[in-house]
């Protein structure tokens, strides 16, 4: 790849003079603050209470993996977990030796 191409992607969206566009601040929630129970309509959104509404909108905004991903990752935790089992079964193995003929004797 070249090194203009480098610096500017074909398929960049850049603002009139080049400049890349301003990242979005972070604004707080706008949702109106929770009234009482009874001065509500009584309706199902009512049944929930709002830290239950952001735990479901901050679960939408997730990028889960894939199967093939989790497949993968699950292989390499168990042969490293496998791997640990038996270095530490080892290290075992040689200081129950050691103590046994060194200390015990």
């Amino acid at each position: 790849m070249s090194r203009a191409l480098r610096r500017h992607p074909q398929g960049s969206k850049r603002g009139r003079r080049g400049r890349e566009p301003k990242p979005q601040a972070i604004r707080p929630s706008t949702r109106p603050p929770r009234q009482s129970d009874s001065s509500s309509g009584g309706g199902v959104s009512s049944l929930r209470p709002t830290w239950a509404l952001d735990i479901i909108s901050e679960l939408r905004k997730v990028t889960w993996p894939s199967a093939a991903d989790t497949r993968y990752l699950t292989i390499v935790v168990l042969l490293v977990s496998g791997a640990f089992a038996i270095f530490l079964g080892g290290v075992d193995i040689f200081f129950n030796w050691f103590i046994e003929n060194t200390l015990l004797r």
